[in-house]
């Protein structure tokens, strides 16, 4: 296995768990700089694989919070109802992404110009909405209403299109639906566990018979590289957010679309 790969995978899994918990997308981010590094993985697995450190980050940082619920589920009706409104949420994004995972990896993984086009016209939309003036109504990511858990889990399938971001469109979409910023992350955070681990475990399946020993090597550095930068974001980014919105996220988005098109117009 040559070093440059090993150093690739490393990077990329910094990348991914510096981006996967804040609206610029991760996926986009790792896709569009492993084509110009000319990192190559059996598959597109390592893209989707090491999502698990990023998974891993958040039960680290949550698990006091998570171990309560689990604790609450025989005996408090606030309880089931979020653990149901989660997996309300993630049932759209579970259905798609079984019934278009082939076209996904093979067309939309393999399309830089497109993931520079998402990320602009993202940071975009995500600019127009920070700066919108929204009624709030809901401020506690625990008592949402089913309705409302399952109308943010049809906007997180947007996220099948790399470049879009999954925490971008819940977020935003949760903002559109009376949300304030703070809680929307916050439900973003939660309804990323079992969406990407969905991914990872169909991931692996659908790719199980191509996959070696050297690829465990890879996606194992990138997956520990992964969980130490998402800890780190998990554990800051409300905070972040309550104070100064997602205006910087959206102009980061609008940057890196930009210098991609200029990366493919000079070198393809």
């Amino acid at each position: 296995m040559q070093a440059d790969t090993l150093v690739g995978a490393l990077v990329l899994g910094l990348v991914e768990g510096l981006t996967e918990f804040i609206p610029v997308s991760s996926t986009g981010h790792i896709l569009l700089l492993g084509h110009f590094i000319g990192f190559e993985s059996t598959g597109k697995t390592f893209e989707v694989l090491i999502q698990l450190g990023a998974i891993l980050a958040i039960l680290t940082v949550y698990f006091q919070r998570l171990l309560s619920i689990a604790l609450a589920l025989p005996h408090q009706a606030s309880a089931r109802r979020f653990v149901a409104g989660i997996l309300l949420a993630f049932l759209p994004a579970a259905v798609i992404g079984v019934m278009a995972h082939g076209f996904i990896k093979a067309v939309l993984f393999e399309s830089p110009a497109l993931i520079c086009t998402t990320l602009i016209l993202g940071g975009i939309i995500l600019l127009v909405v920070d700066k919108m003036t929204l009624r709030v109504r809901h401020t506690n990511a625990m008592d949402y209403p089913l309705w409302l858990c399952l109308a943010i889990g049809f906007f997180q399938t947007l996220a099948m299109v790399p470049g879009v971001s999954r925490s971008g469109a819940t977020i935003a979409g949760a903002l559109l639906l009376g949300t304030d910023k703070r809680s929307a992350a916050e439900f973003s955070f939660f309804l990323a566990m079992p969406t990407m681990a969905g991914a990872f475990a169909y991931d692996l399946y659908k790719n199980r018979d191509i996959l070696s020993l050297d690829d465990a090597t890879v996606i194992g550095i990138g997956f520990i590289a992964a969980f130490i930068t998402a800890v780190f974001v998990v554990r800051r980014l409300l905070d972040f957010v309550s104070r100064h919105g997602f205006a910087p996220f959206a102009w980061w988005r609008i940057a890196v679309g930009l210098a991609g098109f200029a990366g493919l117009y000079l070198v393809g």
